[in-house]
């Protein structure tokens, strides 16, 4: 696909992490002084995903007040509009915008008005997913989620689990998935970014629709049957993956991997701004290096459909986006 097809394309994104895309724009304005573009963005050397997350501390420090999360949200919807995209699912932590004093429930109801306002402006539809964080307790995460569980199906549609997936396993954190399952809201997990496969089959079995990234099923046939039988939607971020050294370098990359096998694969940012990416770039970037053809770009955007957390109703009219 050239550039013009790409953009005039509809799209769908489902893993874009809300501080890691806050433009530099916004964020100068925030702020109040000139931010230099490598204060937010990775160099082209990042050497993990350690140093990766190094540049999150600026835009953090945007999201502390009402206003600052309400342009964080028109933000976004601002960007995702400007390449295209009629929909998307946007994700961040509400408790790291909590240090100055505000509620929980009033970081999420700024975020929500920001993102409406855009979606009214623009024409782009969203939802939001919460994250739970790996380093934070299970007492922290459950009031979180409990709390977040009040918007469920008024902006936010599903919660996540992110953070440092190798010091932190899938493991300890089955009883506060329970407990989303018991609050009935639908749930992704970041698994197989960084750490192992076993956090990907533990992810399946906990009752994750999605699993973020998911590299380390690469070469693992029982965690991809496991994932194509469940239907179980992979959000997959090639240029972050990249930078994080999720893989040693681009030859490794499993997207054609897992296209081959019929997973319901996605194509993601992770994090517009830090990655300097977009759905567009990402795009160009598999069609360049891995040998995704046109068809299987559609497909990617139907299987975001199908895994998507939008109502059933909504999933319907996103169908008629792409005939055939």
């Amino acid at each position: 696909m050239d550039r013009k097809t790409i953009l005039e394309l509809p799209k769908i994104e489902l893993h874009s992490h809300l501080d890691g895309s806050l433009s530099i724009g916004a964020v100068r304005t925030l702020l109040g002084r000139t931010v230099e573009p490598e204060e937010l963005m990775v160099a082209e050397d990042c050497k993990s995903l350690a140093e990766y997350l190094e540049k999150f501390n600026v835009p953090l420090a945007c999201l502390q007040t009402t206003e600052g999360l309400k342009r964080g949200g028109y933000d976004f919807m601002e960007q995702i509009s400007s390449e295209g995209l009629k929909y998307a699912e946007v994700r961040f932590a509400p408790q790291f915008s909590t240090s100055g004093g505000l509620s929980l429930r009033q970081v999420i109801e700024s975020v929500l008005e920001g993102l409406e306002r855009g979606k009214k402006e623009f024409g782009t539809d969203y939802q939001v997913i919460v994250c739970a964080m790996r380093h934070q307790s299970e007492e922290e995460n459950a009031a979180m989620l409990k709390t977040a569980r009040e918007y469920l199906g008024f902006g936010v549609c599903a919660a996540d689990l992110a953070g440092d997936e190798a010091a932190y396993p899938m493991t300890e954190f089955l009883s506060l998935f329970e407990k989303v399952k018991r609050l009935e809201m639908p749930f992704t997990l970041h698994a197989g970014e960084c750490g192992s496969v076993e956090n990907i089959i533990a992810s399946v079995a906990c009752g994750a629709k999605r699993i973020g990234h998911g590299i380390a099923m690469r070469g693992h046939n029982e965690a991809k049957r496991l994932c194509k039988e469940n239907r179980i939607g992979v959000e997959m971020c090639p240029i972050s993956n990249l930078q994080t050294k999720a893989v040693l370098d681009g030859s490794m990359y499993p997207i054609r991997e897992f296209l081959d096998e019929g997973l319901l694969v996605t194509l993601n940012t992770d994090n517009r701004t830090v990655s300097n990416t977009s759905v567009t770039k990402e795009i160009e970037h598999v069609q360049a290096n891995y040998g995704v053809t046109d068809e299987e770009i559609i497909q990617m955007q139907k299987n975001a459909v199908e895994v998507s957390f939008a109502p059933e109703e909504q999933k319907e009219r996103m169908r008629g986006w792409f005939p055939g």
